[in-house]
């Protein structure tokens, strides 16, 4: 099987992953965000038909004594008593981790010909804004240089008022693996009958001369990068659709090793190798229930979630030709794994209609059960074999893998979980 075994494992998997999620070194250093909350009351008309369209820019000071731009709010149209939608900017971008450091607020009257009139300016540091960070605002003067400089009676140009102000961390999908968290990895292959008789060299489960078919491949892509972030190397395997040796009942979460006390394969090899042996000892047949495996997976996903902690994620492959026949029963079975650590990847083989697919996918819109439940979070990534037919099979592995890394974060950030053993912060 060596010769369809994408050349991926130790550090060079840990690489890709991080390069699929798109981790910067210095987003690992500091994940610290601000997160702000502003709103301004009194502040000077500067149209001459209307008010003013006020804007914030915040300015940090560099090494050199320069003032460079960290963050522009977007501009409130003819309001003197704006409140700006919360923002959040990275700490290290902020003030650099320096929480002295000090910041310049400019507050503007936006012009579309880009001509902008101040209206006022402060200065501050991260440590006093800090002070709104435990339920009372901060309020600074907005001060226009020149008017104060040219009336005696002049006292400020509005008010600028730190409603809230918080840092908390942004870990990312780094984070919680160095941090602990164990990656389960779950097979499930499609054996219904559209996919044609495995003896047939037009089927999909047809092994070529080479060895491979694209169900072989699609578990290869995958399964080799997963595999460096399970300790014991123990995966689940199972398929579905078939009728199944000794009662020939057609079973939706069968063991691919016959053994359903223990499904567990020993690697990716292990699942191949149970793949090659069960080919001829089952009946394709049908029909084509996802909901089976997806619920068998989530019990193991709940009772993880039920520890608190952000120490298991769990990852379900699904390889199918496309047909499904319980739409209406996956699609609440996704609903509901939606709310926990899972992910679900289905990867399409044959040339068949995977509107199903990408219905369930949610791309373009949030996935919602037959009673009108919306998924609490986007968990399933279709991706078509047929687009990567001539491309390298790393290619492959990036598009399945693309959105692991995000859906993870999200989850543990949606229930407040840091890593088991968060990183440590460099403190100024």
């Amino acid at each position: 099987m060596d010769k369809v075994q994408v050349k991926l494992s130790g550090v060079s998997c840990l690489i890709f992953l991080l390069s699929v999620a798109q981790i910067s070194a210095e987003e690992i250093k500091d994940t610290r965000v601000v997160y702000l909350e502003i709103e301004a009351r009194n502040l000077d008309k500067k149209d001459f038909l209307g008010k003013s369209d006020p804007f914030l820019e915040f300015y940090k000071q560099t090494d050199a004594g320069m003032w460079q731009l960290v963050y522009r709010s977007e501009v409130i149209k003819n309001n003197l008593n704006p409140c700006w939608r919360k923002c959040s900017v990275p700490l290290q971008t902020f003030c650099g981790g320096d929480f002295n450091k000090p910041i310049k607020v400019e507050c503007a009257d936006h012009d579309s010909d880009g001509s902008h009139d101040l209206i006022g300016t402060f200065e501050t540091n991260l440590t006093e804004l800090q002070k709104a960070g435990d339920g009372s605002p901060v309020e600074f003067e907005c001060i226009h240089p020149e008017k104060k400089q040219k009336k005696k009676s002049y006292k400020n140009s509005g008010i600028i008022r730190i409603k809230s102000c918080k840092i908390e961390t942004e870990y990312s999908f780094l984070d919680y693996v160095m941090g602990g968290c164990q990656i389960n990895f779950t097979v499930g292959v499609d054996f219904t009958g559209s996919n044609g008789d495995p003896k047939s060299p037009d089927s999909l489960h047809y092994i070529s001369p080479d060895g491979i078919n694209e169900y072989l491949i699609a578990i290869w892509s995958v399964g080799s990068v997963v595999q460096d972030y399970d300790t014991d190397k123990l995966f689940p395997a199972f398929g579905f659709g078939a009728q199944v040796p000794p009662s020939w009942q057609v079973s939706h979460e069968f063991a691919l090793n016959f053994n359903p006390s223990n499904p567990y394969c020993q690697g990716i090899q292990g699942i191949v190798d149970a793949y090659r042996q069960i080919l001829p000892q089952i009946r394709l047949y049908g029909p084509t229930n996802f909901s089976p495996i997806i619920n068998h997976v989530a019990r193991f996903a709940a009772h993880s979630a039920q520890q608190g902690t952000a120490s298991q994620y769990f990852i379900l492959l699904i390889i199918t030709d496309g047909e499904i026949t319980d739409l209406d029963q996956t699609r609440q079975a996704i609903v509901n794994a939606s709310k926990l650590p899972m992910s679900i990847i289905i990867v399409g083989v044959g040339e068949a209609d995977f509107k199903a697919m990408e219905f369930l996918d949610g791309d373009n819109g949030v996935l919602k059960s037959l009673t009108g439940e919306p998924a609490a979070r986007d968990i399933v990534q279709f991706v078509p074999f047929r687009q990567f037919k001539n491309a390298p099979r790393e290619a492959l592995s990036q598009m399945v893998l693309a959105e692991v890394p995000k859906q993870l974060v999200s989850y543990y950030k949606w229930q407040g979980w840091p890593p088991v053993k968060p990183p440590e912060m460099k403190m100024m």
